[in-house]
């Protein structure tokens, strides 16, 4: 079954359902996983503010740029509105620090990152109370944040906006403004949203799925915090079993299970033979057998490792999308 390795966006630009995440990296080992990934042949590559390192992904991709204009039509390059700057009036600002910082002319997607919001302060991306608690913005407008995010199109900065971390009722108040480019959301094999996918495929929003992998480095924090247990998805037998019949890796064989459910995915890694890995998905298939075994491992919420938690006080926001 061959697969289109790109979503076709709605002016005709390709995202490449593949890609090339960057949370959790040091400047130094960023730089040097982007130009690995570079020459492995990723070009769709996804950041965020609140990552804060923007820079260091802006400088690999310029070094491989170059002179050469060219090459910059290649990349589909991605970054995001943190939560403190989730108010109409604040959206150019944090915006244009991004292009500053990411030393690119335009963007090829911006995100609305959470639908929730923390306070302004300049300087500080995740502001604290002093019981340690988030200083959290009550009064975030959805839709007139979004509304704030599809005017910097006007502008020819960006060429798509889209959303992150919607749920299902949010993403519907949203497209009936105007459909996002794309949702980028938590997807992997115990935690795989049937029903959030089954309405973006209904209001015709592709989606993209962040730690197909399982995010294994936030999954072992957070056990030590919260006691719950999140198993190695690159350990489960069933996981294990398709990679050894199929000769692949279980990495390639999560990142397949992803594309055949019809999502892209941005596996992150530091590793250069582990980064060819994971972009080399397009020549195998998992059996339908196969998939119904991985399908079947899906723990619902229970299996979702970022509900942002870990910002405590986060819940109490009226649009926090995880309810329980």
């Amino acid at each position: 079954m061959a697969l289109p390795e790109h979503f076709e966006l709605s002016n005709g630009d390709r995202m490449p359902r593949i890609g090339f995440g960057t949370w959790q990296a040091s400047d130094e080992v960023l730089e040097k996983a982007v130009d690995a990934a570079l020459e492995a042949g990723y070009r769709h590559f996804d950041s965020a503010r609140a990552y804060e390192n923007e820079a260091a992904l802006g400088c690999s991709l310029r070094r491989w740029i170059g002179d050469n204009p060219a090459r910059r039509k290649e990349l589909f390059v991605v970054t995001k509105l943190p939560p403190g700057g989730n108010r109409p009036d604040l959206v150019p600002e944090y915006f244009n620090a991004s292009l500053r910082d990411l030393g690119l002319e335009y963007l090829d997607l911006y995100l609305m990152h959470t639908p929730f919001a923390f306070e302004h302060v300049p300087g500080d991306l995740h502001p604290k109370n002093p019981d340690g608690s988030m200083r959290v913005d009550l009064t975030t407008d959805l839709i007139a944040v979004w509304k704030s995010l599809l005017k910097l199109k006007e502008s020819g900065a960006v060429r798509h906006v889209g959303v992150s971390n919607l749920n299902a009722e949010q993403l519907a108040r949203v497209c009936a403004v105007e459909n996002p480019a794309c949702l980028q959301v938590e997807v992997h094999l115990l935690c795989q949203q049937p029903a959030l996918l089954a309405e973006a495929k209904r209001l015709g929003v592709p989606v993209v799925a962040y730690s197909p992998l399982g995010s294994k480095a936030l999954a072992d924090m957070l056990a030590e915090k919260t006691g719950r247990s999140y198993p190695d998805l690159l350990t489960l037998e069933p996981v294990t079993r398709a990679a050894a019949a199929l000769g692949r890796t279980p990495a390639q064989v999560l990142l397949r299970h992803a594309l055949q459910r019809g999502i892209a995915a941005i596996p992150k890694s530091t590793n250069p033979q582990r980064i060819q890995q994971n972009i080399s998905v397009w020549d195998f298939e998992l059996s339908a057998a196969e998939m119904a075994e991985l399908n079947a491992l899906d723990r619902g919420e229970a299996g979702r490792i970022c509900d942002f938690r870990f910002f405590p006080g986060v819940e109490k926001h009226p649009e926090f999308p995880f309810k329980k």
